[in-house]
């Protein structure tokens, strides 16, 4: 399989390629060039495989330099540190309504089902190859920890993240900057995660800068993220029946990449009846679905703060079989987009979009009072970007509709918000029960490309 970019300039890339550079040198995102299929045997046996043996049977078909034994060999350790024995459980909260935890990670966080295999395959490509990467990522909170407990202390690796000054919140921002690994750099910029965003892909865009430090990416931008991500949207939708029941999913979303993973898993074959993209008051991606325009606004504080975005990433491959891969047409709107602050894809291309996707705005209010009733109905804690996605579920969903509600995030990462909402203030889990008492480490710069190169560039010269 070899992989596109989505504006249409950059050479196509076998999957090892498209690991390690991440960013396409055209300024686009990786997609395949062609969808494997998912035939109705492979989601009958994925219901009852281990998630392990599940992720190495659906991704095997994307990959390339590597035997399937090899991947096995990697997604086995990637999900032995998981602390639940289904990686990903389903929990049942009402008839036809499932919630999907995916917070039993290292780092507490769905970035850790792809961020844990993404950091083997890295190692695996780079011994093989004898190479070096650098990686320079933006997070709006969970990434950032993901990336940097996946590769912590791995030799080929340096890892810079980006994360907005002030905009995490406090357990998010010490899982990244208590790591003392010598290989991981910490960078506060003082600004919103769009502006650490669009910081990283100036990085990638100065082809002298990213040639100079072999820059790879972890975020969502990397095709290898995006394809860990299938995993638990089919693993789910087998265990509730697929391919002989149709199953929507609720999806908290801020970057676009968890939920254009299951728009990936549809394009597979998966039976999947919607995909509601649920977002909070930065709700860019709810006008579009309602209305087919793509506008910039101001970006507000919430307290779910991963999804505090304007500008989703991940949205341009979605943009990109929209309008036909027509490469042309999608550097053109995200010309505009930088020039004019938004564009409109037409009645035709929304009324496609629709078919599958349909989108909710959840305000402060309602979120705090969804964690509150939920404790209430059901004695269990969520976190905010969950109670985002449960409420846009209850109040989208059809009548007798089969729902996964994604549960992106241990409530312990915001307990500010679950005490404010609950009463109740959750512990952290026993391996970073002493995370307020460990010493922190960062570098808070100003939201300037240079400044930050400079930055780079000598903290490399010192490594």
């Amino acid at each position: 399989m070899n992989y596109v970019s989505t504006r249409g300039r950059a050479p196509d890339l076998p999957f090892d390629d498209v690991l390690l550079t991440g960013l396409a040198r055209d300024g686009g995102l990786y997609v395949p060039d062609a969808w494997p299929a998912l035939d109705s045997a492979t989601l009958r046996a994925v219901a009852d495989m281990p998630y392990a043996e599940a992720a190495t049977r659906l991704v095997y078909p994307f990959v390339d330099g590597m035997t399937e034994e090899e991947l096995a060999d990697m997604a086995a350790d990637a999900y032995a540190r998981f602390d639940h024995p289904d990686v990903a459980p389903l929990r049942e909260l009402a008839d036809s309504h499932w919630l999907m935890e995916l917070f039993h990670g290292p780092t507490l966080a769905f970035k850790d089902l792809a961020m844990q295999l993404l950091g083997r395959m890295f190692d695996h490509v780079l011994k093989r190859r004898g190479e070096r990467v650098t990686i320079v990522g933006a997070t709006s909170g969970d990434t950032g920890s993901a990336a940097i407990e996946a590769c912590r202390d791995r030799d080929a690796i340096e890892i810079f993240i980006l994360h907005p000054h002030g905009r995490v919140s406090e357990v998010q921002r010490r899982q990244m900057t208590t790591v003392t690994a010598a290989n991981v750099h910490n960078i506060a910029i003082e600004g919103t995660f769009d502006d650490c965003q669009s910081l990283v892909k100036a990085m990638f865009n100065d082809l002298t800068f990213r040639d100079r430090h072999q820059l790879s990416a972890v975020n969502s931008i990397n095709w290898a993220r995006v394809v860990a991500q299938i995993v638990y949207f089919i693993k789910a939708a087998a265990m509730l029946g697929a391919p002989g029941r149709k199953v929507a999913f609720s999806v908290p979303t801020g970057n676009f990449g968890c939920v254009y993973a299951g728009y990936v898993a549809a394009r597979m074959g998966l039976p999947v009846s919607r995909l509601l993209v649920a977002t909070n008051r930065n709700d860019i991606l709810h006008r579009f679905f309602q209305n087919g325009a793509y506008t910039l606004g101001e970006v507000f504080a919430t307290q779910s703060p991963s999804m505090d975005i304007q500008v989703a990433s991940n949205f341009e491959r979605l943009l990109f079989d929209l309008t036909g891969r027509d490469g042309a047409a999608v550097s053109t709107y995200m010309d505009e987009l930088k020039q004019k602050g938004g564009f409109d894809v037409g009645a035709n291309a929304l009324a496609e979009a629709r078919t599958l996707f349909d989108s909710r705005r959840v305000d402060e209010d309602a979120t705090t009072a969804t964690m509150a009733d939920v404790h209430t109905r059901f004695d269990m804690l969520i976190d905010p970007h969950t109670a985002v996605a449960l409420r846009a579920a209850e109040h989208g969903a059809a009548s007798g509709e089969a729902v996964v509600t994604l549960s992106t995030a241990h409530p312990a990462k915001f307990p500010d918000a679950v005490e404010r909402a609950t009463g109740l203030r959750p512990a952290l889990p026993n391996h970073l029960s002493d995370l307020f008492e460990r010493e922190e480490r960062c570098a808070v710069l100003a939201n300037d490309l240079a400044a930050v190169q400079t930055h780079i560039n000598e903290t490399l010269a010192r490594r």
